[in-house]
């Protein structure tokens, strides 16, 4: 059999290979967006003027990312914000470098329509270059995720959470990524590395034969999250 008769269009959404019904400026998914516009209804009403900063991201954007820091196009760090040299690493961890701050093609959570980064544009002049960084975030954005911190903790943030919170030794703590677990919760249980595997091993992903070979645990250290990221109350309705 071919992908095509083992997958469905689910699937295929799950890995980027189809988008969602995106809401008209094209960043979250309908319902997803609906939930948006009303938590930053309430951070206006705080004096905040939350933005998302990057939502959708379909497999082959994701992809023109990753390869791009592979060839050292595009910066690769590490946890100190030192760039890191191409020829001082194996392709294997070189990787591993690039997936403590980018997700996998085809793994990421943008491709569903449920995730954005956001931040404050009050807090910040109109010309202000983003950086998406810890420091940024306790700094420039620390009254918004103040904010955000209270709301999380009372389940009073429209359904979306943080799933990237803690440091758990893969993807590097982002408290600007926001899921909305009603949705998320359920793709991400979905994303298998069989799927990847049947769906993603044939594109354009620089070091396939290494992600091959080591896809197992990559799902395990850098695309599974924390089980308790969002209430439980949100994963219960997963399929089975």
């Amino acid at each position: 059999m071919t992908p095509e008769t083992l997958f469905s269009d689910h699937d295929y959404r799950i890995v980027g290979l189809s988008s969602p019904n995106l809401s008209p400026l094209g960043l979250l998914e309908g319902e997803v967006s609906e939930a948006f516009n009303e938590l930053v209804r309430r951070a206006r009403q705080s004096g905040l003027e939350l933005r998302c900063a990057s939502g959708y991201r379909s497999l082959d954007r994701q992809a023109a990312i990753w390869n791009g820091k592979f060839q050292s196009i595009r910066p690769v760090e590490a946890d100190d914000g030192t760039a890191l040299q191409r020829n001082a690493f194996s392709a294997r961890d070189w990787i591993y470098k690039i997936l403590r701050f980018s997700a996998l093609p085809g793994s990421s959570r943008h491709h569903w329509g449920t995730d954005c980064d956001i931040y404050d544009a009050a807090a910040v002049a109109d010309d202000y270059k983003l950086q998406l960084t810890v420091t940024e975030s306790r700094a420039q954005f620390g009254e918004l995720h103040r904010w955000l911190d209270e709301r999380i903790a009372d389940d009073r943030s429209c359904g979306f959470f943080r799933p990237y919170a803690h440091d758990r030794g893969g993807v590097s703590i982002e408290p600007w990524h926001l899921s909305y677990a009603p949705l998320s919760s359920e793709f991400e249980w979905r994303l298998r590395p069989t799927v990847w595997r049947a769906l993603c091993s044939d594109r354009s992903i620089e070091g396939m034969a290494e992600i091959d070979a080591e896809l197992e645990f990559i799902f395990e250290r850098f695309v599974r999250v924390a089980e308790d990221w969002c209430p439980e109350r949100y994963r219960s309705g997963r399929s089975n």
